[in-house]
């Protein structure tokens, strides 16, 4: 009754929002993009891929889940080599990413929550096992899985702050998706708990930990290189993922950094694609020396010039961020001097850089405040940006014992992976009656 429901809503919204709709798949190529994919029209190459050996599908979101499951994937490629291992991503970033780290053959956009292609997907792919990242949870896709007998897994499972409030006041139409998954592999203790309160079976729910601390940047990215030449022994500020009025803030607290230290660069790269032209406008106005990551990719190496003291280096690229982490003296994570809610400070804190963070970490509050209670990231308001990083800058002893925190912060917590792959293959052994694949 409750999907008869949904379903005619989002028939009414589909109706309603149809000139809107319409008018941006017109106007904006990232409406555009992937369009037959989310409604249904499945590739014919991936079809045959899935026909040759048993499926299980993995969808991530965006950049941030990708990332996350990129480990578990090419683990369970190693532990799973009879099967094949599908990719759906929902953002156009995620897929770019996806494609790069998995190969474009196995990945796809997931299909819009449409009864029709949802039913073609699970039709075509006709996978073992459905791995959600994080709470993705569709009512449809679920609901196609479970007539079919598909076991659904959640990996890194949470919920944020955010999102807890809303959840705890829909868990009458969450409990009867919720009770029916197969799996649910929590980051935290927290998150089971709110889990187990929405509608999750309490046996099926376990903490395994959080994917992000197996992460690890396993190759140095282009850019890194190229920085690593331009640099002329330059120090790095790296801000990565920022957001609208972030940009600005560093911009502003840049010729104070300068003033305290005269050899820094600073790379900045903001969270969405879409604002890469703002960004590029803003540092244009702002009057300082700066340059296109991208730009050095239609320019033979040997015409490009070094990075002169002060300048930005805007890095307008999908993918590169965490190996360019790898640079910083001081890394700044973005999302969090906004009520965003924050991004991923493992990335830079793998490679024992201190971290500066806003105040608004909602949506890392686990792992912000695991550094936070081994001093190993501090929190700076916007008024405090420049104070913060000039201190980290010019006490380098107290810096290199803070990232060292952060890196044993990063390790102490690995194994995520571990656990996650053996629930899944467990899980698959218990639908086919047989014991675990070695």
């Amino acid at each position: 009754m409750i999907l008869f429901f949904y379903n005619l809503a989002l028939l009414a919204a589909l109706v309603v929002g149809a000139p809107w709709w319409l008018f941006r798949i017109a106007a904006t190529q990232k409406y555009r993009e992937g369009l037959r994919e989310r409604l249904g029209l499945i590739r014919p190459k991936l079809i045959r891929l899935c026909r040759e050996r048993p499926v299980l599908w993995v969808h991530a979101v965006s950049v941030g889940e990708v990332l996350a499951v990129s480990r578990l994937v090419k683990t369970l490629d190693a532990a799973l080599p009879g099967c094949f291992i599908a990719v759906s991503t929902t953002t156009r970033t995620g897929q770019e990413l996806a494609r790069e780290r998995f190969g474009a053959e196995r990945v796809f956009y997931c299909p819009l929550d449409l009864p029709w292609a949802v039913r073609a997907y699970l039709k075509a792919l006709q996978p073992r096992l459905l791995v959600l990242a994080e709470t993705e949870f569709w009512p449809n896709l679920l609901s196609g899985c479970f007539r079919r007998g598909i076991p659904v897994a959640v990996v890194n499972a949470r919920i944020s702050d955010r999102s807890w409030p809303r959840y705890r006041r829909l868990r009458w139409l969450w409990r009867p998706f919720l009770s029916r998954l197969s799996r649910v592999l929590a980051q935290s203790q927290t998150d089971a708990e709110r889990l187990k309160a929405i509608g999750c079976l309490p046996q099926r729910v376990t903490v395994a930990g959080n994917l992000k601390f197996d992460v690890r940047a396993a190759w140095e990215a282009e850019a890194t290189l190229q920085l690593k030449a331009l640099a002329q022994g330059l120090r790095f500020v790296v801000a990565g993922s920022t957001l609208e009025g972030e940009e600005a803030a560093l911009v502003e607290a840049w010729p104070q950094l300068l003033e305290a230290d005269p050899q820094l660069a600073m790379v900045l790269a903001p969270r969405h694609p879409e604002r890469f032209g703002a960004v590029a406008a803003l540092l244009d106005k702002s009057g300082v020396a700066w340059v296109r990551r991208s730009d050095w990719r239609a320019t033979n190496e040997g015409l490009i010039k070094p990075l002169c003291p002060g300048s930005i280096v805007l890095l307008d690229t999908i993918g590169e961020l965490a190996s360019v982490y790898s640079l910083a003296s001081v890394a700044f994570v973005g999302g969090s001097l906004i009520p965003a809610g924050g991004h991923n400070p493992l990335e830079p804190a793998q490679f024992g850089v201190p971290i500066v963070m806003g105040p608004h970490y909602a949506n890392f509050r686990a792992i912000t405040e695991d550094l936070l209670a081994h001093q190993a990231l501090r929190i700076a308001a916007r008024e405090e940006l420049a104070a913060v990083l000039i201190e980290l800058l010019q006490d380098r002893s107290a810096t290199e014992a803070m990232g060292s925190r952060a890196r044993q912060v990063f390790t102490s917590q690995a194994g995520a992976t571990t656990r996650c792959v053996e629930a899944l293959k467990e899980l698959l052994a218990a639908q086919a009656g047989m014991e675990p694949p070695a």
